[in-house]
């Protein structure tokens, strides 16, 4: 079976004066988008709190979890940046749930307690669907370079044995995920780490390299973890080369999982997340396939009744 790829060339995004003014997380964070619909911690620390937005109706509606990178540390980026995305999800009919979670550098941050974090803001979806319409057989995860990471992590965490302490013992079902910009093998972006992060954060965040404590990548690196049982979209960019997307493509469908890789030219890391830009629709496009939602305009009078 061939790959699936989609290329999107550089002209499509802009002439190039224009492609090298690329967005940052400052200029996402500082667009201006309808306040969320609800605001919840999910666990005890203050970092532990994600935004939920529902479109306006009865629903059920699908949901996207979303988890931001930043390097795995803190100080580098916040749920901010993710709102442009989330707000236009929502004029499409998908509620979304974004997430703040602990990072190194926050205390409890790191091995364990960053996947902690990312498995309790997505099993605390269960909680929301008890005052919100969400469709709980259709929760999709996404993540955005490191947050990445964690979106293949938590399509695969069930595969965890028992005694970790990243396992839930009830992981919510999953129905796709979506990793944006970010690395699905940890063990092959240690060095580029160093390069992209300006540290080794990959060590930093698990405790260690691979022949130190190789149990823990077991646990917590998405790819030794396949095969997941859920769908799952490479968007490869900047962070992400293709050859490495692909490489994650290969491994899963060698293991019986679906896969699918979107390769992005010519643009910065986070320009993918903009919905103005033709490459933010592009990665909406399979958000939202993944979702089971083919509409790409604004929700219709039909479908917000």
């Amino acid at each position: 079976m061939r790959a699936l790829a989609i290329t999107i060339a550089a002209l499509l995004c802009c002439a190039a004066p224009a492609c090298a003014q690329r967005l940052g997380p400052d200029d996402l964070a500082k667009m201006t988008v309808p306040a969320a619909t609800h605001s919840e911690a999910y666990g005890s620390d203050p970092l532990e709190h994600g935004e939920l937005r529902v479109p306006k109706g009865k629903g059920p509606f699908p949901l996207v979890v979303m988890i931001h990178g930043g390097c795995w540390t803190s100080g580098f980026a916040d749920l901010t940046y993710l709102r442009p995305l989330a707000a236009d999800l929502e004029t499409k009919g998908v509620a979304t749930w974004n997430v703040e979670y602990r990072q190194l550098g926050d205390k409890g941050g790191g091995w364990p307690g960053t996947f902690q974090d990312w498995a309790a803001a997505t099993d605390h979806v269960r909680a929301l669907a008890k005052a919100y319409p969400l469709d709980l057989s259709r929760v999709v995860v996404i993540g955005h370079s490191a947050g990445a990471h964690g979106a293949l992590w938590i399509a695969a965490r069930a595969n965890i044995p028992a005694g970790s302490p990243i396992r839930s013992d009830h992981p919510l079902k999953i129905a796709a995920t979506v990793a944006i910009d970010g690395p699905g093998d940890l063990t092959q972006f240690i060095g580029p780490d160093q390069k992209i992060c300006g540290a080794p954060v990959i060590s930093s965040l698990m405790g260690g390299l691979p022949t130190q404590v190789p149990d823990r990548y077991a646990q917590g690196n998405p790819i030794q973890l396949l095969p997941s049982h859920v769908p799952s979209a490479l968007v490869a960019a900047v962070v992400l080369p293709p050859e490495a997307a692909q490489a994650y493509r290969t491994a899963a469908l060698a293991k019986g999982d679906k896969a699918e890789v979107l390769v992005l030219h010519g643009i910065g890391h986070f320009d993918m997340l903009s919905p103005a830009t033709p490459t933010g629709t592009a990665t909406e496009a399979l958000i939202l396939k993944a979702a089971g939602v083919e509409r790409i305009g604004p929700v219709s009078k039909a479908a917000s009744s």
